[in-house]
């Protein structure tokens, strides 16, 4: 007998799927979701079956896959899944399916797991974009929202046939790694329903930095964007409206981000920052930027010569994240920086933290250790938040999580400022 019970640090998820063209890419979630070891059961309504068939959803999650609700009737199946599920999942979530879950409606299985969840529920709508702005859709969403249901808004581009526009199922590592921070810290699905950072316009920077030694050269750093990226996903999901500027990323852009504007060096990512100020209501400084850069880059590969070295000078960048706190206009608006330091005997991460953030004038400094590199491209991190108020921290966890922490912070700031 096959023993489905959950390891200690997977979930027992129910992954609904409405009846959309989008419904092959679900297969991508599941994957995502059975490989990072949670206990997935697919409940496919009667239309999804249409595009995908059962023996998928099966081979795929090693579990059988439940469509009816009649079915094991003495389990009580269509009572039990929802009830002990840590999350119900539903991608795609068509305009059929967030109707029938706002008017609370159980005429399938799907809907009836919907109604006995205890916990979390995420929905990742997909639909034409003519469904998703139709007065209806939009009333049946903030329904749902206000019930403390999390509904990511879906990415724009192109949809069936030669249509384009917002309506498009968001990429499976963007609801897994959203399912991820609401099951390890199951709190901020009720921040990320209410919307708490709705209506603010947020750049965030991410990513390494490169100065051009040579057209074919850089002195560059090891950031992978991973935690700039994880915010601004987070911020997204929490209703704002967010620009990111990237520097070198070796992750996606997440699907809810608004605008992107790629660059390269310091002063790249200087000039797009001082010009982002101007509509900005938060600025995150969460790039790894450099601090030198090559007096003069060659115009020409630079070529050996015999045994001998190379020798360069090397200038001080722009201090980004000083500059737009002087520059800075409005009084309201914050400016969030992050340091990674290289605690020693002598001076240990708080008195580092607190002496940059004296330096830098920011209104809140997220800190970690890098000693080691281990903080570098890998999912999980450890952050110290310090600001005029004081500490708050250590926190360790998902890079993920970790995001939605930092922005309980500047909340909280915001609403202090207003």
């Amino acid at each position: 007998m096959t023993d489905h019970t959950p390891a200690s640090s997977a979930r027992r998820i129910v992954l609904g799927v409405a009846g959309g063209i989008a419904a092959y890419k679900a297969c991508e979630l599941l994957r995502r979701l059975t490989e990072a070891g949670h206990e997935v059961t697919v409940v496919p309504t009667a239309a999804a079956l249409q595009f995908v068939g059962e023996t998928t959803w099966a081979a795929l999650s090693g579990r059988p896959v439940r469509t009816e609700v009649f079915a094991d009737a003495e389990q009580v199946s269509h009572v039990r899944l929802g009830q002990q599920a840590d999350l119900v999942v539903v991608a795609p979530a068509t305009a059929d399916l967030l109707a029938r879950a706002a008017t609370g409606r159980a005429d399938d299985l799907l809907t009836n797991v919907l109604l006995t969840a205890r916990n979390t529920v995420l929905m990742a709508p997909a639909m034409h974009t003519e469904m998703w702005q139709h007065p209806a859709t939009v009333a049946n969403v903030a329904t749902l929202r206000e019930r403390g249901v999390v509904v990511l808004d879906p990415a724009a581009g192109r949809l069936t046939g030669a249509d384009s526009g917002p309506g498009r199922l968001p990429e499976a590592a963007d609801i897994a790694a959203v399912a991820e921070s609401l099951l390890a810290e199951p709190d901020h699905a009720v921040r990320a329903a209410a919307g708490d950072l709705r209506g603010r316009r947020i750049t965030i920077s991410a990513g390494g930095t490169r100065e051009a030694l040579d057209p074919v050269r850089f002195l560059g750093n090891a950031s992978s964007g991973r935690m700039g990226v994880a915010l601004a996903r987070a911020a997204a999901l929490r209703g704002a409206q967010v620009r990111l500027v990237t520097a070198h990323l070796e992750v996606a852009v997440p699907s809810g981000v608004a605008e992107v504007v790629p660059v390269s060096s310091t002063a790249d990512l200087a000039a797009a920052m001082r010009t982002a100020q101007s509509d900005s209501d938060i600025l995150v400084m969460a790039a790894a930027v450099a601090d030198f850069t090559p007096g003069a880059a060659n115009q020409t590969k630079i070529k050996k010569s015999g045994d001998e070295g190379l020798s360069m000078e090397l200038v001080q960048t722009t201090d980004v994240l000083r500059t737009l706190v002087t520059e800075r206009t409005r009084d309201d608006q914050l400016i969030i920086g992050f340091a990674a330091e290289t605690p020693t005997a002598e001076h240990s991460l708080r008195e580092l933290g607190h002496a940059k953030l004296a330096r830098k004038g920011c209104d809140l400094l997220v800190l970690n250790d890098v000693s080691g590199g281990g903080v570098f491209g890998a999912p999980d991190n450890e952050l110290l938040l310090i600001d005029a108020q004081g500490e708050d921290g250590p926190w360790t966890g998902p890079k993920e999580a970790l995001a939605h922490r930092v922005w309980d912070r500047v909340v909280a700031l915001a609403d202090k400022a207003h």
